[in-house]
Formats: structure tokens, C-alpha cells, sequence
């Protein structure tokens, strides 16, 4: 009797969701770049893999993004959700499956991991103090406290960590904190929450670290902070909070890093019901295999947290983590003051999106190590790499075939670089295999650049003259040279190479189709397959899109006491926070006229001194020709930002005055515009109160 057939392994792999409060910038299109290059060269390969991941949906930002905007936390994960999917997909990121936390999926296994961990006895609960606002009715999150750091003194740090001295600490420590959201002084209030007793599951968690495919460097921080101590971990959040309720409570809600990664099952479940697969041969213990790519960031949460979760659970542990560094731009952090924090859809208004996806495979190693774009190495890596060498081979090779061989060769050369450089792809497989992208692209430029010369050294434009069979054979070489480069470059650069497919007039090639004869077989019309990338400038934008203009509500008063043309008034600008304006208004309203308005500031002016007195922004107001004037309204809640219809924001830390004149803007009787565009609150227009029609200032 024949042996059955061993079933093929089933992998699944993910990248760490993407929060659904922004958009998608290019430092977290490294990391979905580089695992879209993994999944599909495997998929060359032939293997049974799938892609799933999801957004990010829960959490107090979303909740507090949402009220400001006045729409539900569902339109605004909603909208994140088209926006993702479209710049993705622009990107050539081949999801199996992008779905969202905010699921029927992901609840379901959510609550499952919870439930079985709990009877596992894993779970505790325990009476904690907490921060609250006592104005907004919240406990507050880590990010949504600001304070003086304990250690060092370094003023306006955020709840968890410093950003000056980089120590960590609870929210509770911090000097002198105040809430994010309101502007006010949290006050300290007992509750309960369920705690995961992280050290209960210790052992299995060191057996895990040394069996499982990790990287070295992560896996000595990770026995650092084991042999340090494992607290018990709280997992749970007080209402009023946008996630998932905890079964059996009436006002706890997983907190978003329990049910963000489960949101990996809950995608992969969604894919499963849509190709009748099961998806426990996926997520549990079994002959199948899970591979995550996430970013140093966050390797505490997937190689603590997470592993303690699944083992409680009894499902399955992931096999390989890759955990890569962070995007610096020009050897500098990405930052909107600098005009390097680049949005995807910025970068796709100028570029093809295969000129990025080129670049981070050329510099992105197996290693935690920050990868840096330089536009200068940008523009030279794909004119003279991907163009002068990959592209000029393919091209000079098809157009010569093409001309002088009616599009067909029928002799080979037994000893050409087709044949010499077989080993060659070999070592690009493993390469691949091992997430060595930048390894990869160096040995496929190595390849090329040998046909090149190869081609260049046996000069067939010459000897097609005194020996056509050798010329056609030297050009047989170089066909099969081509064909065979294209097969690993449709993991990197897929737009490409399914032109040069076109081209060569051949079904989509897999990683079987390399060496095969191609004697015989006739091309199709050759083009150059990349068009030469030119000197830019990609931080060119509108200067409006530097401003930061705001709703807020004014909430106290009174008159300049050292200026009678000037009102001082205390604002609530929502998440940003309470502050204090001056603006020369006392002609036309009187203080108890402006208290309870919604305004529209410029929340990123730097601040002044006028005549005595702190103005941290400047209100606007529309003026016309008989010197009437009058505030620019707003019907929104504090905090939201006004935007222009048709410019992508991208506000600057901090703006002059100067800055904010630039940009012309003007009241007419239907609204509120810069150079035609409308300026909107969300949805809602922004607009000129007393039908006052003119300049805004």
C-alpha cells in the first residue's frame, strides 16, 4: 500500500494592525512592504499560505477622536477603513484578508482566550487607584496624561514613559499631571480590574523563547524582563470605553491590547468562512505554522503578553516573530515640523509605489535595525540598480531579440550566465527565506549585472554579421537570463515584473518556471518597463496644509487690563487642551457676548506676549470694507480640526505669524475659503457669523 501523501504545511502570517485613529504613513509601510514581499515570494514557491490583518479599532482614542468630530466610533473606523484599503492597495499589498477588531470574528475569539484563561485560573481581580477626569467622567489611559516626569523633571511627558530621560513609570507617578482630553487635574479614584497572572505561565513562556525561530537580540531583552520579574497584567478598562465588553462584568472592556491581536484570528476566521477552510487548522496546535512581522515598538506586547494569552488558552504559539527597526528620514526621525513625517498618500501623489517598494527590500536585512530614506540613495538606487541594470538588461535583451530575430530564438548558449548562474537563485531563495531582503536584491543585481556583461562582452550588434548562429545563441542565454530574474523580483516589484511577463508573452511564472527552455517560443513588443525617476522634491506642499486650525469653545472673558482694544479669553480646545487667547475684539463684542461661542483658532501659532499677556494662538474673524467685524463660527466640539477641502493636512509643530498670512483666506455669504477651498469642521461648513463677507484675519 502507498504511503499517503504529508499534507501541506498551512501558515499563517500577519503585520501588526494598523490603528484606526490616522492614516497611513511610510514608516508602517516598511513593515506591511516587507511582509507583502515574504508572503508573496512563498507563494512562488507553491506553499499554502494566507495574509490576514485587520484594524486597530478599540481604544479611548478612537472614542475621543470620534466625539470631537461628532460621529460614532463605528463612521470613524469606518473611514480608516477605506482609506487603508485604498492606499494599501495602491501599494500592492496583497491581503487574503484585511478585516477589523471592531468584528463578529474577533469577539468571538476574544472572549474565548479570555474564558479559557480565566478557567485556567490565570485570570485575578484586584482594586487599583486610577487617574480620573472628574470633567469628562473618564478614567484616564497612560497616553492621556500629562505631567512632570519623576525622575528627571522634564515637563509636558506623557503618562507612561519620558521622552527626555526615557524612563518608565505608572501615570500615577507623575508630578503634577493633568488630563490630555479636559486641560484638568485628574484626581485619584479606587476601581477594579482583572489582572492575567503573567508569572503562572513563566516556564512556558522561556520554552516558547528557546524553540521558537526569533531573533537573538529580542530574545535576550525578553529573558532580561523575565528574570526581572513578570507583574501581573491589567487587562481590563473602566466604561465608558469603545471595545468589547468583558463577559460577566457591566462595566469593563478588554483593553485594546487583549483583543488587538486576537484581531489575527478573528481575520483569519473571516478568510476561513469565505473559502469553507477550518480555521482551528490555522490557530491551533497542529502541523500549521503562524509567522508575525511587527516593529520594535511593540515586542513587549508579542512576546509577553500575547504568547501568555495563547498558552493559557491552549491554542497555538507563533513559530517566528520578525521584528524589524524604525523609518528615519535623512538619519533623522520622521517629524511634521521637519516636512519628513510623509503620508502615504502624499508619497503616491509624485511617486510609483514599486520606487518604495524597491527601496525598503534593498535596505531591509533580517536585523532590528532602523532603516534610513536618504531621497538622494532614493534616486539613485532606482535609476542606476532597478533601472540601468535589472531594467536595461530585460529591455536590451527583448528589443534586440525583437528586432533582429522576429521575436524568437531557437539556439542557447550551454555555457552562458543562464546556466553558470544557476546556484545564484538558490542562494536568492534562501535569502528570501530567511528575510534577508536586502541580501536578496544585492545577489539579484549581481545576476544581472553579469548578463549585462555578458551581453556587452560578446557584442551581438557586431558578430549577428559574421556569425548569426552565435549571436542567437548568446541572445537564447540572455532570454532565459531574463525570464529567470523576473521570477523572485514578482516578490519585490510585481508591477514590473508582470509588464516584463507581458513582454516575453508567458503565463504568470512561479518559481518551477526557472531553467525552463524557452527555444522556440516568440515575444511579444519590448518598452522600457520604468520610467527614470527625476530630481524632486517630495516635501513640497501647500502652505496651508501647515496650519493647524481648530474648533474651541470659549469658556471665560475679560478685559486686556493693560489694553482697552483687547479681550482675554480662556478656551477649551478639547484634546489639546484648555489655553489662553488675546485677540483685539473688545470694539465689537463684549466679554459676556463671547463666552459659550465655538470659535476657529490657529492651534500651532507660536506663542506672544501682547502687552502683558500669554496668547498661545490666534482666533479668526472675518473683516469687510467698512471695518465690520465678526468671529468665523464653528458647530463642532472642541478640538476638531478644520480643514481645507482637497489639501491633505499636515500641520507643523509651530507656525509664525507670517506663516499663517501666506495662505489668503476669505468669509463669502456661503462659507469659509482658502483659494477655493472650502473649509470644513468634519463634515460641517465653517462660516462667517453676521454675514459679514471679506477678509479673515
Amino acid at each position: 500500500m502507498a504511503n499517503s501523501p504529508v499534507p501541506a504545511k498551512k501558515t499563517l502570517v500577519t503585520s501588526a494592525l494598523i490603528y484606526a485613529n490616522g492614516q497611513i504613513h511610510l514608516g508602517h509601510l516598511v513593515e506591511y512592504i516587507q511582509t507583502d514581499i515574504y508572503v508573496r515570494f512563498r507563494r512562488l514557491l507553491g506553499d499554502d499560505i494566507i495574509y490576514c490583518c485587520a484594524d486597530d479599532t478599540h481604544g479611548t482614542p478612537i472614542m475621543v477622536n470620534a466625539r470631537t468630530r461628532g460621529i460614532t466610533p463605528e463612521q470613524l473606523i469606518a473611514e480608516s477603513y477605506k482609506d487603508h484599503i485604498r492606499e494599501f492597495t495602491a501599494f500592492r499589498i496583497t491581503f487574503d484578508t484585511f478585516h477589523s477588531t471592531h468584528s463578529d470574528e474577533a469577539r468571538k475569539w476574544t472572549d474565548y482566550i479570555y474564558t479559557k484563561n480565566k478557567e485556567a485560573g490565570n485570570i485575578i481581580e484586584e482594586e487599583i487607584e486610577q487617574l480620573f477626569d472628574t470633567k469628562e467622567n473618564i478614567f484616564l489611559p497612560d497616553r492621556f496624561v500629562k505631567g512632570i516626569c519623576p525622575k528627571c523633571g522634564a515637563e509636558d511627558q506623557y503618562g507612561d514613559s519620558c521622552e527626555s530621560c526615557s524612563a518608565a513609570y505608572k501615570p500615577t507617578e507623575l508630578k503634577d499631571p493633568r488630563s490630555v482630553i479636559s486641560g484638568t487635574k485628574p484626581i485619584l479614584k479606587k476601581t477594579r480590574h482583572l489582572f492575567f497572572k503573567l508569572d503562572a505561565v513563566r516556564d512556558q513562556l522561556i520554552a516558547w523563547l528557546r524553540n521558537a525561530r526569533l531573533q537573538e537580540e529580542v530574545v535576550n531583552y525578553i529573558n532580561n524582563w523575565i528574570e526581572e520579574g513578570l507583574r501581573n497584567w491589567d487587562f481590563t478598562r473602566d466604561a465608558p470605553y469603545f471595545g468589547f465588553p468583558v463577559p460577566g462584568t457591566t462595566d469593563k472592556y478588554y483593553y485594546v491590547w487583549w483583543d488587538a491581536p486576537v484581531g489575527y484570528f478573528g481575520s483569519c476566521d473571516k478568510w476561513c468562512s469565505e473559502h469553507t477552510a477550518a480555521v482551528e487548522e490555522y490557530i491551533m496546535p497542529s502541523k500549521n505554522e503562524l509567522i508575525h512581522f511587527i516593529g520594535r515598538d511593540i515586542i513587549y506586547h508579542h512576546f509577553i503578553y500575547w504568547p501568555a494569552m495563547l498558552i493559557g488558552a491552549g491554542m497555538h504559539l507563533p513559530d517566528a516573530i520578525h521584528v524589524h527597526g524604525f523609518l528615519t528620514v535623512g538619519k533623522q526621525k520622521m517629524s511634521k515640523s521637519r516636512g519628513t513625517f510623509i503620508q502615504a498618500s502624499q508619497y503616491l501623489q509624485k511617486f510609483d509605489p514599486l520606487y518604495l517598494r524597491y527601496y525598503y527590500a534593498a535596505n531591509l536585512s533580517g536585523k532590528m535595525i532602523d532603516i534610513d530614506l536618504d531621497f538622494n540613495d532614493f534616486k539613485n538606487r532606482i535609476n542606476s540598480e532597478l533601472i540601468g541594470t535589472i531594467a536595461n538588461f530585460c529591455n536590451r535583451t527583448l528589443t534586440f531579440i525583437k528586432k533582429n530575430f522576429n521575436g524568437q530564438i531557437n539556439a542557447v548558449d550551454a555555457d552562458g550566465p543562464h546556466a553558470v548562474l544557476r546556484e545564484a537563485f538558490d542562494t536568492v531563495k534562501q535569502q528570501f527565506l530567511a528575510i534577508n531582503l536586502r541580501a536578496a536584491v544585492r545577489t539579484i543585481l549581481d545576476i544581472a549585472t553579469a548578463g549585462n556583461k555578458y551581453f556587452q562582452n560578446n557584442e551581438p550588434w557586431k558578430i549577428i554579421k559574421e556569425n548569426p548562429t552565435h549571436a542567437e545563441a548568446v541572445l537564447g542565454s540572455c532570454l532565459h537570463l531574463v525570464r529567470d530574474i523576473i521570477i523572485p523580483l514578482k516578490a519585490i516589484i510585481p508591477s514590473v515584473a508582470e509588464i516584463i511577463e507581458q513582454q516575453l508573452q508567458v503565463d504568470p511564472l512561479t518559481w518551477d518556471d526557472l531553467g525552463n527552455d524557452l527555444r522556440g517560443h516568440t515575444i511579444g513588443v519590448p518598452s522600457p518597463p520604468i520610467k527614470k525617476l527625476e530630481d524632486f522634491d517630495l516635501y513640497e506642499h501647500d502652505p496651508f496644509a501647515s496650519i493647524d486650525l481648530r474648533a474651541a469653545k470659549v469658556v471665560q472673558c475679560e478685559a486686556h487690563p493693560n489694553a482697552d482694544k483687547l479681550l482675554v479669553l480662556q478656551i477649551d480646545v478639547g484634546i489639546l487642551g484648555q489655553r489662553q487667547l488675546v485677540a483685539g475684539l473688545a470694539a465689537f463684542y463684549t466679554p459676556e457676548e463671547l463666552v459659550g461661542q465655538t470659535i476657529c483658532i490657529v492651534a500651532n501659532l507660536k506663542p506672544v506676549q501682547l502687552r502683558g499677556q500669554k496668547s498661545q494662538g490666534m482666533l479668526l474673524a472675518a473683516s469687510n470694507a467698512d471695518g465690520q467685524t465678526a468671529l468665523v463660527s464653528v458647530q463642532a466640539e472642541p478640538g476638531t480640526p478644520i480643514t481645507a477641502a482637497g489639501i491633505e493636512p499636515a500641520p507643523l509643530e509651530q507656525i509664525t505669524i507670517d506663516d499663517f498670512f501666506a495662505c489668503p483666506i476669505t468669509a463669502r455669504a456661503d462659507g469659509v475659503y482658502y483659494n477655493n477651498h472650502a473649509l470644513r469642521a468634519g463634515t460641517k461648513p465653517v462660516v462667517p457669523t453676521n454675514n459679514i463677507v471679506g477678509k479673515v484675519k
